[in-house]
């Protein structure tokens, strides 16, 4: 067994977000003879969801393997954004060492350090590679510089600060140990280094264990637990324990055993130490719980994850338009689909809540939720979401709210850094450095998660789209005040129907409209904003009342301004405390809580009278 696992070679790529290392793991799987001669091959191969290739992220830790020589390298693909940071962190206990993904210009960024931080801590061995020195004004020494002086602050031994470097272009595919070496030999020196410089896994005696560390579905199986085979040997019918983080445990048999090469997963008769494999045969299983042979054998330990910092609110569909589009609209259809994401993804958390049909989800972050609102309208659901809100402690000792707190990376074009700091500062931010990098503006600051809602789309505006943020949760911190949101009011449609350019064309006064004519539309439906603070009821059905003097057909050329478009993100961002985005497989709608608008006004009143008292 030791003789085997001494040719396997796992490692995870970590990086930061669009520093190139989904096209760095096409290139080793084309150099592994993973494609076909003439084979028509799509870029960024192992970003297999929909979303992941429309955003250009990768959301779901993935795991293949090169077969290279008489070696296999297994290879896990990680999220470089912070709010799949769960991803991240449940691969480190499958793989021995890591390859970390720089930009040659863009230097080490917000979750390299985050990704770095988790992969040293397991004492993980770390081959660095320099991606993109091809690119205009690249520096790759100076950026190895800064890498150097990342492992210095990060703690990193003095065996990981002594880690290889290479230099290449992930998308001409080549690698090489020096910036000016020779290209011709495409891949070949990074995949040495991987087998020259990632030990082999240690296999400890005994018989089969296997801590899982991911989860995998197979249409005709189920479930599959993915990990990294500890120790022994498992087959194909064997019997075997499935130890519950609980504490219970529970028999089942090994019903199929799947190794994965290139793009594709085969089955196999069994899985030795080091290697890691699928395993199916149980009705369920979840990340973190340990497989063995033996009953009596010890669960292994899981890597702790960082606790969600935010939480939104999921309900069913109650609108008048409810049930048109999707078909998954019932509260026991959202509460299995909520279920089940939560085994799959560690770094959520689902509760019941308060109201009957409403329930609580927990993340990272508000993006780590949009993603899988999205994943459930292409799934045929539909579902209210609130806006998000942050999670607060109690301080043990002194009793006192406790929020949390992200430091946060801002880079921004000098002009613009003004404005940056006065949104930041009405966030309460407080900064900690600024510095310029190359021709930009490097802000770092730390700031109450609450302060970060919404200020993506807030940097898009004020920089014209060339600001770039990332941020790292920091601590929980004593409650710093409040924040303000929206300034604005918004446009409530009073009525159920077709907009009509009649109306709407005397609306475009109001403020910034979200609809256009032909739309339908409900009572209590969002379909503007108002530039003042309060809410304004308005018809957006009304048509023109004819006489003898106006026919039917005046009017037509009404020539309106195009209506702003809301991504899900964006309009989760927006909403107020009152509000709702319906998500639906067709539409997106922002809403009010209450539709009835006199019910809305009874309930301000009594509001007032109460806070009156």
């Amino acid at each position: 067994m030791k003789n085997q696992s001494a040719k396997i070679r796992n490692v995870a790529i970590i990086a930061h977000v669009d520093h190139g290392k989904t096209t760095l793991v096409d290139e080793l799987l084309k150099a592994g003879g993973a494609y076909h001669e003439n084979q028509d091959v799509s870029e960024r191969a192992m970003d297999s969801m929909d979303l992941e290739r429309e955003k250009g992220i990768t959301i779901k830790a993935k795991n293949t393997a090169v077969h290279w020589g008489d070696h296999i390298i297994n290879i896990v693909d990680t999220p470089g954004h912070a709010d799949f940071g769960g991803e991240v962190e449940r691969v480190m206990k499958m793989v021995d060492g890591v390859l970390l993904v720089v930009d040659a210009y863009e230097g080490p960024q917000a979750q390299t350090r985050f990704v770095l931080r988790k992969a040293l801590a397991e004492g993980l061995c770390p081959v660095v590679v320099i991606n993109k020195i091809d690119r205009d004004h690249a520096d790759p020494m100076a950026v190895k510089e800064k890498v150097l002086e990342l492992f210095l602050d990060l703690d990193a031994s003095d065996e990981q600060f002594e880690a290889a470097f290479m230099y290449g272009s992930a998308r001409d595919g080549y690698f090489m140990d020096s910036p000016d070496g020779d290209q011709s030999a495409g891949v070949l020196p990074l995949l040495q280094t991987i087998i020259d410089e990632v030990p082999a896994p240690e296999v400890e005696e005994g018989d089969f264990r296997m801590l899982v560390s991911n989860i995998d579905w197979d249409n005709y199986v189920g479930r599959v637990a993915v990990g990294r085979i500890l120790s022994g040997e498992v087959k194909k019918g064997d019997k075997i324990f499935v130890h519950r983080r609980s504490g219970a445990k529970e028999r089942a048999t090994v019903t199929k055993i799947f190794e994965y090469s290139g793009l594709g997963v085969s089955e196999s008769k069994s899985g030795g130490a080091g290697n890691i494999v699928g395993i199916s045969g149980f009705e369920d299983v979840d990340i973190g719980e340990t497989l063995s042979a033996s009953e009596e054998a010890e669960a292994l330990p899981f890597v702790d994850i960082d606790p969600p910092t935010v939480q939104m609110e999921f309900s069913i569909n109650d609108g008048p338009f409810a049930g048109q589009d999707g078909k998954n609209v019932t509260t026991r259809q959202i509460r299995d689909r909520l279920m089940h994401e939560m085994k799959i993804n560690v770094s959520l958390q689902v509760t019941d809540g308060d109201l009957a049909g409403v329930f609580n989800v927990k993340a990272r972050g508000a993006m780590q939720i949009a993603i899988l609102v999205e994943q459930m309208r292409r799934e045929n659901f539909e579902v209210l979401v609130s806006r998000p809100t942050v999670i607060y402690k109690r301080d043990e000792v002194t009793g006192k709210k406790m929020e949390p707190f992200e430091r946060i990376f801002v880079e921004v074009p000098e002009e613009n850094v003004n404005s940056v700091m006065r949104s930041l500062t009405g966030r309460r931010a407080q900064m900690e450095s600024m510095d310029t990098v190359h021709d930009r503006k490097e802000i770092v600051a730390i700031i109450p998660t609450r302060g970060l809602i919404g200020f993506e789309t807030e940097l898009m505006n004020v920089s014209s789209g060339h600001g770039v943020m990332s941020h790292l949760f920091h601590e929980y911190g004593p409650h710093c005040g409040d924040i303000p949101t929206r300034q604005t009011g918004t446009l409530i449609s009073t009525d159920t129907g077709v907009a009509t350019a009649y109306s709407l064309d005397a609306l475009e006064d109001r403020g910034k409209l979200f609809i256009d004519a032909g739309d339908t539309v409900y009572q209590g439906q969002v379909i503007g904003e108002n530039p003042r603070a309060d809410d304004l009821p308005v018809n957006p059905t009304k048509e023109k009342h004819l006489t003898n003097h106006r026919s039917k057909g005046d009017g037509k050329g009404i020539q309106l301004s195009p209506a702003v478009q809301f991504s899900l993100e964006r309009a989760i961002e927006y909403l107020a405390a009152d509000e709702l985005v319906e998500a639906t497989p067709k539409s997106l709608r922002m809403r009010k809580r209450i539709l009835c608008n006199s019910e809305r006004k009874r309930l301000s009143r009594s509001s007032k009278k109460a806070a009156a008292v």
